[in-house]
């Protein structure tokens, strides 16, 4: 007896779903990302309005001022959906593992002088809660936002400032004893140089509008607080005197301020190109709360970094300002 194998192919009769063609066209193959994003928000048959909320719906588009015809616009230049974030996370997190292997058999920590380990943890412990703020702006952004493209990356968005007071965390034990992160507690509850930005993380922990709060919080704040801390403090300054290990054990923070601002400023950029209503108001939003942010973290630079903390920090809101220009907005 013989056996006859034979080949057929198989043509589908259509290469994604129907929600998604409309935006990809029915002759080409959707991505997962693609497919995992566009048109997902729920739109219809809600069963009542929100008791605490009776003025929306569960998922309302008329919670933002800004106003879109289609909300899938706001896509992310990444790509990133549940699969691939988490991919890319546990990259880094690999990388930060190999970080405390090779600080930890080569004792950096205990070659740093205690002048040095002092004054990083003065500076980074605080930011734990900053962090927390952080997530907790971004789950908001999340659950009051509306269309997947935007509200599914905030949603990571927030699980990696969880992630960021972590590392702080962990960095704050490689470094001290865990009575530092008491000590870290108490500044941001007390010590006068924190409560500016203490009251500006509070102000917005309780902002209506979710792309308000995105812009306050992940443009305004985030855009000047990671190159300032990050890259002037803890790179430029920390590193240089002895502290090469805290800059290794922070380097999730910096890589992935300049990756996420990929899918900021690609969301402020379409959103502003909408309408001229939407780009006077993003701008004006922009203007006030990234004022108030310089504001807040000025007497953090000076504790930072001295006399040369307030130029550090203008260069920070300088380079903030160059790149809301180039998504569009008004100086």
């Amino acid at each position: 007896m013989s056996v006859d194998l034979h080949t057929r192919e198989i043509k589908p009769l259509r290469n994604t779903f129907t929600h998604t063609a409309k935006y990809v066209g029915n002759d080409k193959p959707a991505s997962r990302y693609q497919e995992a994003t566009l048109d997902t928000q729920p739109t219809d048959n809600f069963h009542y309005r929100p008791t605490w909320d009776p003025e929306h719906e569960l998922f309302d588009a008329s919670r933002s001022a800004i106003k879109l015809a289609d909300w899938n616009v706001l896509r992310d230049p990444r790509q990133y959906y549940y699969a691939t974030w988490t991919m890319a996370r546990a990259r880094q997190q690999d990388a930060i593992e190999s970080s405390y292997d090779f600080v930890q058999s080569r004792g950096l920590v205990g070659k740093m002088s205690d002048a040095v380990r002092s004054k990083a943890c003065e500076v980074l412990m605080p930011l734990r809660h900053v962090a927390w703020g952080g997530n907790m702006n971004n789950s908001s952004i999340g659950a009051y936002g509306y269309g997947t493209p935007f509200t599914a990356p905030a949603m990571f968005h927030a699980m990696d400032h969880l992630g960021a007071a972590q590392f702080i965390t962990r960095l704050g034990l490689a470094l001290d004893e865990p009575a530092i992160l008491d000590a870290g507690k108490n500044d941001w509850l007390n010590t006068a140089c924190w409560q500016p930005l203490r009251h500006y993380v509070e102000d917005t922990l309780v902002m209506q509008d979710p792309f308000e709060l995105f812009i306050a919080q992940n443009l305004a704040l985030d855009g000047q607080l990671y190159p300032l801390i990050y890259g002037n403090f803890v790179d430029d300054h920390i590193a240089l005197q002895g502290g090469t290990a805290v800059s290794m054990l922070a380097a999730f923070m910096p890589e992935w301020h300049l990756e996420s601002a990929r899918w900021i400023d690609a969301v402020v950029k379409v959103a502003a190109a909408e309408s001229e209503p939407n780009r006077q108001l993003i701008s004006g939003w922009l203007k006030t709360w990234a004022d108030r942010a310089q504001a807040a973290l000025t007497p953090v630079a000076e504790l930072a970094l001295g006399t040369s903390g307030v130029d550090a920090l203008q260069e920070a809101r300088d380079a903030l300002d160059l790149r809301c220009k180039k998504a569009g907005l008004i100086a």
